[in-house]
């Protein structure tokens, strides 16, 4: 679910009459501007790309300043292995969404098989867990609105704080090469419902991602690296598109321009400290109204690639993101 219209004088009220919208369906996976170093946030068959383990995580903390405005944290851990001739990929990935009034936990198991074709390896997969959404009925306070349209009482509105769990499922598709990747998924398969008394519930409205990127080397300047890539979300009813363009020196330093259709502007900075351990942090500007109220949404992105399964050969320098 996403709150793209608030201001310091209405955070308040809007975040606590939002409880009224949930009888219907909404959007509701939380966006982070590093979806391209954290496929697996959005795509269970990018589980095991890569020759490493990968441990990542991204805390954001969006339009800073704003009462109630969202934070999320995701964690992943995903690995490959073999079995015999045949490739996989597994991993296990966490949630904690916080925005407004509401609250949403989810755990993950991500399982994909690989096959390799062409340059590549194509992958299916898919995510099995639970999402547990709750909401904090006794913190909404419509006694102070003062007009003919809003009881205190309000029986749509859960009183107390509720929280239920339900069973949810997501699929995907997802081809990378060392040069260029693709994915579709999609979230939320079966929709999952959950009821907290007679009056409230929420459901959980899938959501399609498919994203893509290109990496390339200039010609002249070997030591410099270009990555545009995009990723486009889509319930059906509404969409987005989030455009990137990252510029990498020497496979350790990089920095780049992000744009979301939906309104905002994204400045990303990283580094390699150390072989295989990535720090990563980004700035996302509204490009409305938002922009006078708030000081923007921040992430901070921190991985840690690791082989220990093979024994390292050499001390060459190793980026967890371009294998």
């Amino acid at each position: 679910m996403k709150i793209s219209s608030l201001t310091k004088r209405n955070t308040s009220l809007l975040l606590g009459l939002f409880a009224l919208a949930l009888t219907a369906s909404a959007q509701f996976d939380p966006q982070i501007g590093h979806y391209t170093f954290l496929p697996t946030a959005y795509n269970p068959a990018a589980a095991g790309e890569g020759d490493l383990m990968k441990v990542a995580g991204v805390h954001r903390m969006q339009y800073v300043d704003i009462s109630n405005a969202p934070m999320s944290t995701w964690f992943s851990f995903s690995s490959p292995f073999v079995i015999g001739k045949t490739s996989h990929g597994a991993g296990i990935r966490f949630l904690n969404d916080r925005y407004g009034l509401f609250t949403n936990q989810a755990l993950y198991v991500q399982y994909a098989y690989r096959q390799k074709l062409g340059k590549g390896y194509l992958s299916a997969g898919i995510d099995l867990g639970f999402a547990n959404v709750g909401f904090k009925g006794d913190s909404v306070n419509l006694s102070k609105i003062g007009d003919d349209y809003h009881e205190s009482n309000d029986e749509k509105i859960p009183q107390g704080s509720k929280s239920g769990m339900k069973f949810d499922m997501g699929l995907g598709l997802y081809y990378c090469t060392p040069v260029w990747w693709v994915g579709a998924s999609y979230s939320h398969l079966l929709r999952p419902r959950i009821e907290w008394d007679e009056h409230s519930d929420v459901t959980l409205v899938g959501t399609m991602y498919v994203s893509g990127g290109y990496r390339f080397r200039l010609k002249n300047h070997r030591e410099w690296v270009l990555t545009p890539s995009a990723m486009v979300m889509s319930d059906f009813v509404s969409w987005d598109v989030n455009l990137t363009l990252m510029c990498d020196f020497k496979d350790r330093y990089r920095w780049g321009l992000g744009y979301r259709i939906a309104g905002s502007v994204n400045i990303l900075l990283g580094v390699d400290i150390i072989s295989g351990l990535q720090l990563g942090y980004s700035c996302e500007l509204p490009t409305n109204k938002l922009l006078l109220e708030s000081y923007g949404s921040h992430e901070i992105y921190l991985a840690y690639g690791f082989d220990i399964l093979k024994p390292k050969r050499t001390n060459k320098y190793k980026s967890i993101r371009y294998l």
